[in-house]
């Protein structure tokens, strides 16, 4: 057996054999290009198989679903609580319309909502043997808008009043009504309003002020309050949105009751538009788009068919990844020039991803507007396919959508 010391020395002249012949290599290669070693480093790189995220449970639910499922994710219509419409229910279950939103007035509780509820999951989408959860919204702000009510419900002060709240004590206040409306079955609030009425507008200010559906007049007092109602809502595992981006807080007009709706004063650097950072930041899974114009960032566009909006502002330079949600397109006056499949394709070739119409009749003719557009267009069809990766891990988040 050999020493140790020996196989040291034999170790060492192997080292330095190698060292020699290695630089002897290095100044060949060079003396020959300089650049030889280098280029065959980056095609070994280019050569190597590139490593595959292993697929997501969106990704196994998507590559199971038949196209009219897709496009079905894309859509959310309106049941109204209080009185069921049996025939709205049938058509938006033939076009696997994958959301509900709660509208109208509802004094039945939360039991009697969470049957309603019940029956409506029982009819979603199953696909490759798993049920893909329907994401149930509604509009519980408070005040004035508060779609909800009766046995098991707070009555919810206006946002005017919840913003003389200290942050912490909304906070705590809002994570037991979304508790209220997890129990209710409802898992997407369509809340908080995160538009900022300067004072100087107030009540003049139809979609919010008139309502006190505003936090504050000020960025400084809505940004956190806006934060705390979305945190609480989170604590309690309900879905919250931030509306009406990029601000309906400087409008006088409504735009479900007028047309032609322009803010002239909002730019994408506004403080008021800086709420809705704030609130991305603090987390918000859903942002809803205004249907007004906004002069000085896209005057040629509505807001919610602008992809300088919601491309640029709002994704790219914002950083928001989550879910884009429309206001009403359905029966809004300030949509009503626009074909109903035009409102979908517009919206959805904007960057947006769930279309929210209040009359569920117009699904047909938006759903086929949208296949259309597929057919004709693959960046419109990459587009389609995003917007429902968005909303499948979406719903994955809210316990709708599991895969094994």
């Amino acid at each position: 057996m050999a020493s140790h010391r020996s196989l040291t020395r034999r170790s060492g002249v192997s080292r330095r054999v190698w060292i020699a012949s290695s630089v002897a290599l290095a100044i060949a290669a060079a003396g020959v290009g300089g650049v030889q070693l280098s280029q065959a480093a980056t095609i070994d790189q280019a050569s190597a198989p590139a490593k595959r995220a292993a697929p997501t449970c969106a990704d196994k639910t998507y590559s199971a679903m038949t196209s009219a499922q897709r496009v079905g994710q894309l859509f959310m219509g309106s049941v109204t609580p209080s009185a069921p419409d049996s025939a709205r229910i049938a058509l938006m279950r033939q076009y696997h319309v994958g959301s509900v939103f709660l509208a109208g007035r509802s004094k039945a509780g939360t039991s009697a909502t969470k049957t309603l509820v019940d029956g409506l999951q029982a009819k979603a989408d199953s696909v490759a043997g798993h049920r893909v959860g329907l994401l149930v919204s509604t509009d519980q702000e408070g005040g004035a808008v508060q779609v909800l009510s009766g046995p098991g419900f707070s009555t919810i002060p206006s946002a005017l009043t919840q913003g003389t709240w200290t942050t912490t004590k909304l906070r705590s206040e809002a994570a037991v009504w979304a508790k209220q409306l997890k129990s209710a079955g409802v898992n997407l609030n369509l809340a908080p309003v995160a538009d900022v009425v300067p004072a100087s507008l107030g009540t003049a200010n139809a979609p919010i002020g008139k309502y006190n559906r505003e936090f504050g007049h000020t960025a400084a007092v809505v940004a956190p309050h806006s934060n705390a109602f979305l945190q609480g809502s989170l604590q309690s595992g309900v879905l919250a949105t931030l509306k009406h981006f990029p601000g309906l807080g400087y409008v006088r007009g409504n735009t479900d009751t007028t047309a032609g709706v322009v803010d002239t004063v909002t730019t994408s650097t506004s403080p008021s538009v800086s709420v809705f950072k704030s609130g991305i930041d603090a987390g918000a899974p859903f942002v809803m788009i205004s249907s007004a114009t906004y002069s000085k960032i896209d005057a040629n566009n509505r807001a919610a068919f602008s992809s300088t909006v919601i491309q640029t502002m709002l994704r790219k330079n914002m950083g928001f990844k989550g879910v884009v949600i429309s206001d009403d397109l359905g029966n809004a006056v300030a949509v009503k020039a626009v074909a109903p499949g035009d409102r979908a394709v517009k919206f959805i070739s904007a960057g947006g991803d769930v279309v929210l119409t209040v009359e569920p009749n117009l699904i047909p003719a938006m759903t086929k507007a949208v296949q259309s557009r597929m057919a004709q267009s693959s960046a419109f069809s990459t587009q389609v396919s995003q917007s429902v990766h968005r909303i499948l891990s979406a719903k994955q988040k809210a316990g709708l959508l599991t895969c094994s």
